[in-house]
């Protein structure tokens, strides 16, 4: 089998706005009338990224409310073509793409044999056996030594002989830039038309949720899908490399102008978890080669069990049918708890997985806490939020076997400690207090009409 994958890089690589986000800082520094500092980076995916730019990660994660752009370059796009490539992601995804419209996203999982998780990914269906998958940064790489494979490999690795399959990762062409939060109409339709977020069968009317749109701007072909990262209203442009300087110029300055930023890894880390009742899953974090995907919060969008087979169906199966109760769950605490054990009436339930600080917790949810620190109190406080697994649902379920996340009109509240543990696994230290939010942060926002902030 053609290799599809890179080869494990000798240095992390550099996206193609590594440079442009230089003059960004630059042009931050001259706006703010702050000093220039250099990019505060990490090794993310086996790319050179920035966690945050001269801004803080608040300052950053509080953009979600206005505009925030994000170089979401590290992330790959697979082209899938070929007289059998609707056949071959069949048989191999946990959604169904039989039945997907030309013009539809669809969220699903890159599943072992064993269930566990190797990706998760949006597919767009560009035409009949036409598929593009955007997949996670590093998941572009097959290196048996580091046992790592691409998922493009993956998926090749099941075609039969004589199916007709090509795959290429086509990532060098596109550059890709997330552009979210309620003044993201303004800002997208501003520099390339009303036309360009319109249904493409019902031209008249907006784009739906989960659909994505193909448009020609200054003799350069672009996609804009009306998915993204944070749940809420938003799009992903996929700009082609020829263009990308102008256009990420012009978009992140217009962001500038409506009261947004450039948004980096630790702000886009807290708007992930910060909207709709369950956040979202984290690949290398929540999701894992150690664990199925069995009750994390996006399964049922990303896991059709009607499907006579997938890879992993057996397994999960397997594991839905051992009554495995486990769940993800968002929590608020009173500071960062990264890599603690999550207590309950001095019970060890389940662990941390992500965590970080937040600008966008309420106050009424902050104050519920009944911390004594004076930074995550009153109308200016902050606190954190964060994703765990718990061995057990925490929840009450109704008969339907849903759980119960509302009483008598308010969102259920579970009062927690996290503690940081020794090498045995025993308490030290002193706890952090927090709560699982049966509501999460704030209401999720993606998936309401566009129209609510066309006028904005």
């Amino acid at each position: 089998m053609e290799k599809v994958g890179k080869s494990f890089p000798k240095e992390p690589r550099k996206t193609a706005l590594f440079e442009l986000e230089e003059w960004y800082q630059h042009l931050l520094a001259k706006r703010f009338n702050r000093e220039y500092k250099p990019i505060k980076r990490s090794n993310f995916g086996e790319y050179n990224m920035a966690v945050n730019y001269l801004t803080s990660v608040l300052e950053e994660a509080a953009a979600i409310n206005k505009v925030a752009v994000f170089n979401i370059d590290h992330m790959a796009q697979i082209h899938f073509t070929g007289a059998d490539a609707e056949k071959l992601l069949d048989r191999v995804m946990p959604a169904k793409m039989s039945g997907m419209k030309i013009g539809q996203c669809k969220y699903t999982l890159l599943l072992t044999k064993k269930a566990t998780v190797l990706d998760d990914m949006i597919i767009m269906k560009m035409a009949d056996n036409d598929f593009i998958i955007v997949i996670n940064a590093g998941h572009d790489i097959t290196a048996p030594e580091k046992d790592m494979i691409a998922d493009a490999d993956f998926i090749m690795s099941h075609k039969k002989e004589n199916e007709d399959v090509k795959a290429e990762d086509i990532s060098d062409k596109l550059v890709k830039i997330d552009i979210q939060g309620p003044l993201c109409y303004k800002l997208v339709t501003s520099l390339y038309g009303d036309s360009v977020v319109k249904n493409r069968y019902k031209p008249t009317k907006n784009m739906r949720y989960f659909t994505f749109n193909e448009f020609d701007h200054e003799s350069q072909h672009y996609i804009i899908s009306r998915t993204g990262y944070t749940n809420r209203w938003g799009w992903e442009l996929y700009v082609p490399l020829a263009a990308a300087e102008k256009q990420f110029k012009r978009i992140v300055t217009k962001a500038l102008e409506l009261g947004g930023f450039l948004v980096g890894l630790g702000g886009r880390d807290e708007n992930r978890i910060s909207a709709g009742p369950f956040g979202l899953p984290l690949n290398g974090s929540e999701y894992d080669r150690e664990h199925t995907p069995t009750n994390a919060p996006l399964f049922s969008a990303a896991i059709d069990l009607e499907k006579e087979n997938f890879v992993g169906k057996e397994a999960l199966m397997s594991d839905i049918a051992s009554g495995n109760d486990k769940r993800m769950v968002l929590f608020i605490s009173e500071g960062i708890v990264v890599n603690r054990g999550i207590y309950r009436n001095n019970h060890r339930i389940g662990t941390v997985t992500s965590s970080i600080n937040s600008p966008n917790v309420p106050q009424e949810k902050r104050e519920f806490i009944g911390s004594k620190r004076k930074n995550v109190n009153g109308e200016n406080g902050s606190a954190a939020i964060g994703l765990g697994w718990l061995y057990h649902n925490p929840f009450e379920v109704n008969e339907e076997g849903n759980d119960i996340l509302k009483k008598e009109g308010k969102a259920v509240r579970i009062s927690v400690e996290f503690y940081r543990e020794d090498k045995n696994g025993e308490r030290k230290g002193k706890a952090i207090k927090g709560f699982i939010s049966g509501d999460g942060v704030n209401p999720a926002t993606s998936f309401k009409p566009l129209r609510k902030i066309a006028d904005l």
